[in-house]
């Protein structure tokens, strides 16, 4: 059995402990805790180092007064519901595009704004939420944007009244869920890190995208099923989403603050000794991908439904409900896969998802040309297994190279240009007046793979 360290008390002494003796001297960064003879600062928690090896505990309060968080994994399980919550908010809408059009009288043009509409609240959610929560602590701002996006669906569920609290309720919606995927993605993945839990580096940082990707698949799909079936849809059809968010809220409300907040003034903008930003490596390996981890899937879930549900009569909400589910679920299946892809090289993962996401769009051509309904289910899935290896590994390599200081604020930063390809849509639509929609298809297809050239040429001396 390992021995046991507490933290200091207020005045920087330790207790008396039980053989092997532990002993500490101050260093200049903090307490050091030594096992024969052997030393190892920290910047500001004890480590504990036994036979040469370290390991950290909890990082102590101020003052040293305070106990350490018990390690447990049920913090990061217990904050990364929060996440399903949010993928939950963002497809219960989509599931309902079709029954917008047919039970209230929207255009195809008012939908397609509204859906974009996510998006324009998305990126300034994402840009103010990770500064907030590297400088505020990850816990508040995730709790907040929860809040938020409770608020985002009471709004559209007004919107059967008025239909104009629709665009209030969908900036809402992207304003919460960016808010939540910067700090609350940060937040699970330190909670699912060493002292709290003892994930792989690279399974934390991929939790929160299972977590969200889950909340794809499953809010786009209840959604579409009790639009079918039950009574007041356009109102009933939100209801799951508010017990989900409201259970994510209780269960992460008792998870501790992960990070260390910045002071506000009178201190550097970064811990004295932090790692670097590498900015040149950042732009190389995560810019070109980046947009084409929503690029794919909003195909395979939005733009694919209605151009094969000509001979869909009366089941259009439900068949639209299964595609949102099937994309991210093939994104979630996938990720088996991910791991044994990754472990052969660094860009492995990323080059795999571009040709995936290539080969969803030229099978997307087909099925739009010949209107089939299931090849188009087809097309989705492959989009959505390309959509699961590009999240894997955008947030992987995210976490590989920000420090702690920086994590939410480059993990926001990398959000946002994945979200930047759920406009993708739209551009379809506009371009489709000109263009034959199986063209610009095939046109996506060979532009993913010129993207997965250019991500190795740029990536070439990227190591293992």
């Amino acid at each position: 059995m390992s021995p046991t360290v507490e933290h200091p008390t207020g005045d920087g002494r330790r207790p008396a402990e039980a053989e092997p003796q532990i002993t500490t001297a101050p260093t200049a960064a903090g307490p050091t805790a030594a096992v024969s003879g052997a030393t190892a600062p920290t910047a500001a928690a004890p480590t504990a180092t036994v036979s040469g090896a370290t390991a950290p505990t909890a990082a102590a309060p101020a003052g040293g007064d305070a106990p350490a968080a018990r390690p447990s994994r049920r913090f990061g399980l217990r904050a990364a519901w929060m996440m399903t919550a949010s993928g939950w908010s963002a497809n219960q809408f989509s599931a309902l595009l079709g029954a917008y059009r047919s039970e209230m009288g929207l255009s195809e043009a008012t939908v397609t704004g509204l859906f974009a509409v996510y998006v324009v609240g998305l990126v300034p959610g994402l840009l103010i939420g990770g500064p907030l929560a590297d400088r505020h602590g990850r816990r508040p701002v995730a709790l907040t944007a929860l809040g938020v996006n409770l608020l985002s669906t009471m709004l559209l569920m007004a919107g059967t009244t008025a239909t104009w609290w629709l665009l209030p309720g969908r900036f809402l919606t992207g304003v919460g869920a960016g808010a939540l995927l910067a700090a609350g993605s940060a937040w699970v993945k330190e909670l699912s890190s060493p002292p709290y839990a003892a994930l792989a580096p690279a399974a934390a940082a991929k939790r929160a995208g299972l977590f969200v990707s889950a909340g794809f698949a499953s809010g786009g799909l209840v959604a579409s099923l009790i639009a079918q079936w039950a009574p007041h849809p356009m109102l009933t059809a939100y209801l799951p989403h508010l017990v989900l968010a409201s259970a994510a809220g209780a269960a992460a409300f008792g998870a501790p603050e992960s990070g260390r907040p910045r002071p506000t003034s009178g201190a550097p903008t970064a811990p004295r000794g932090a790692a670097p930003y590498p900015r040149a490596r950042y732009r190389r390996a995560i810019l070109p991908l980046a947009p084409w981890v929503f690029a794919g899937p909003t195909v395979g879930f939005a733009t694919l439904p209605g151009l094969v549900d000509d001979g869909l009569t009366g089941w259009q909400t439900v068949y639209a409900g299964i595609a949102t589910a099937v994309v991210p679920g093939a994104g979630l299946l996938v990720q088996p896969l991910a791991r044994r892809v990754a472990a052969r090289h660094r860009l492995a993962t990323a080059v795999s998802g571009l040709l995936v996401i290539a080969a969803g769009f030229a099978l997307a051509v087909p099925a739009a040309a010949a209107e089939q309904p299931a090849l188009a289910l087809a097309a989705a899935a492959v989009l959505g297994a390309g959509y699961g290896l590009a999240l894997t590994y955008g947030l992987t390599e995210v976490a590989a190279l920000a420090p702690p200081e920086r994590l939410a604020r480059l993990t926001a930063l990398f959000w946002t240009l994945a979200y930047l390809g759920m406009f993708t849509p739209y551009a379809l639509a506009l371009l489709s007046a000109a263009f034959p929609v199986t063209a610009l298809l095939a046109a996506g297809a060979a532009l993913a793979v010129l993207t997965c050239g250019v991500l190795i040429l740029l990536n070439r001396g990227a190591e293992h």
